[in-house]
């Protein structure tokens, strides 16, 4: 049985170790005695960090930042698991109350070639805003904002734009995906702008520049699906079914229009 609201927990960390990108590492034994059980994951890192300065240990690195599962910094392995064992939950919205007194848990980084450990727990995501700068915006002319009702768009295509925009890009789908893949990253940040009006006149050239970045970092999705089972918003695979039709179709254009020059 868990413990009671309100109470305490003792538990054992196993934590990923490691003083930079080309230093070897190693996993550490810590102690977590007395631990809230109504306090975050992060907050429970924190009074372990906390305890490890007092005993003129280096405090463990970790990634954070808005600690409201909007920003996407936070996200570690936990028990082999991107985010930890609560599902659409991201690691700094996980509670300890999801753990027993006396759990063992083993905390690493996120294990992908294309997300470099830069110390311990935290890891370089740049990966993602190289794909993002391939065409992840919309070119428009300057001057004043145009009004809300200007141009109409439907309800459906709005509730699409909005779910694919719920992407943090913590990168749990890469952490997730045997391969390391990127595609439900990548499907996302087309999606919520490719169905939008504002984004019709860029559509295929950005999915054929998002995607062929994508590729020169990330490995190639297989559809196993653990990407968005991981995913602490719940990002649809449907997304990157779309993502595919569009690259495929810029291809397709990019090809005809190479055979009349």
């Amino acid at each position: 049985m868990s413990a009671s609201v309100g109470a305490r927990m003792n538990l054992k960390l196993r934590v990923w170790r490691q003083s930079g990108p080309d230093q070897p590492g190693g996993f550490m034994d810590v102690d977590a005695p007395d631990i809230p059980e109504d306090c975050s994951f992060l907050e429970m890192l924190d009074i372990v960090n906390e305890r490890l300065v007092a005993e003129d240990v280096e405090p463990i690195t970790f990634a954070h930042d808005c600690r409201e599962g909007i920003c996407g910094t936070c996200g570690v392995m936990i028990n082999g698991r991107p985010h930890g064992p609560e599902a659409a939950t991201a690691t700094c919205q996980l509670h300890m109350r999801k753990f027993r007194d006396g759990d063992k848990i083993v905390i690493e980084p996120f294990r992908a070639a294309s997300f470099p450990v830069v110390k311990d727990l935290m890891v370089d995501r740049r990966a993602f805003d190289r794909i993002i700068e391939s065409g992840g915006y919309v070119s428009a002319p300057t001057g004043t904002a145009p009004d809300a009702n200007e141009t109409p768009i439907p309800k459906d295509v709005a509730d699409f734009a909005m779910d694919a925009a719920a992407c943090i890009g913590c990168g749990a789908c890469v952490a997730a995906c045997p391969n390391s893949a990127a595609q439900l990253f990548t499907a996302a940040k087309l999606g919520h702008l490719n169905v939008l009006p504002q984004g019709q006149p860029e559509r295929l050239r950005r999915s054929e520049a998002m995607v062929e970045t994508m590729e020169s970092y990330f490995g190639s999705c297989t559809n196993h699906g653990e990407c968005s089972a991981a995913c602490p918003k719940e990002i649809s695979l449907d997304f990157i079914a779309v993502m595919n039709r569009d690259y495929l179709k810029a291809k397709i254009k990019n090809r005809r229009l190479a055979s009349q020059t």
